[in-house]
């Protein structure tokens, strides 16, 4: 396995988010993800097939925040995720932002333990924006 910090493609992006079940989106929307991307860093098998992937995004001062981390179904199982996270957050800390945060999608937390990451207390901070689908219209007075 060969990692990097070349991103992806935009094409190579969206067929492994695609390929993993994380959506499909828009070719723009990928070549803007890429391009707001702070870091990126890239697993790719001997073929040079993009297998994984992992990105930050950062004021570049304070914080760092973990976007995405993908991973092939092909390539999982064999520390190709800890890698990418270990090297993201290494690279983060090497810019000189120690804050590197993120979000554990369901049933992924414990992935994150066992990389050095803890969970918040639940009185804690952290909320996500509710679909608009789920928020009654504003009344206005």
């Amino acid at each position: 396995m060969r990692y990097s910090f070349d991103a992806p493609t935009a094409a190579e992006f969206a067929a492994l988010y695609a390929q993993t079940g994380w959506g499909e989106w828009p070719p723009g929307t990928f070549e803007r993800a890429l391009a707001g991307s702070w870091i990126v860093c890239c697993a790719r098998d001997d073929a040079g097939a993009l297998v994984g992937m992992g990105r930050l995004i950062s004021d570049g001062a304070l914080h760092a925040f973990v976007t995405e981390m993908i991973v092939a179904e092909t390539a999982r199982g064999a520390g190709v995720g800890a890698e990418i996270l270990r090297q993201l957050v290494a690279e983060a800390h090497r810019r000189g932002v120690r804050d590197v945060q993120l979000f554990a999608a369901r049933g992924r937390a414990a992935f994150y333990e066992r990389n050095g990451f803890v969970r918040r207390p639940l009185d804690g901070p952290g909320m996500d924006l509710a679909d608009e689908r789920d928020v009654a219209p504003a009344q206005n007075s």
